[in-house]
């Protein structure tokens, strides 16, 4: 992988761990029930896949 395309796939790592971050702060903060659950689940997979980019990125 070229210098260019490790820099833009660790650019959306960052910005998918920056999203899952603020997604989080909103679920804990504005909801409840089951929509809580969908949006933590959801936040936890940005999170995920934020952290598989920066690895990739790092290789």
């Amino acid at each position: 992988m070229d210098p260019m395309t490790k820099m833009w796939v660790s650019f959306v790592g960052i910005g998918l761990m920056v999203m899952a971050a603020a997604l989080i702060t909103f679920t804990r903060l504005k909801t409840k029930g089951w929509i809580r659950f969908v949006l933590s689940v959801a936040a936890f997979v940005m999170l995920l896949s934020g952290m598989l980019c920066g690895l990739v990125a790092i290789v």
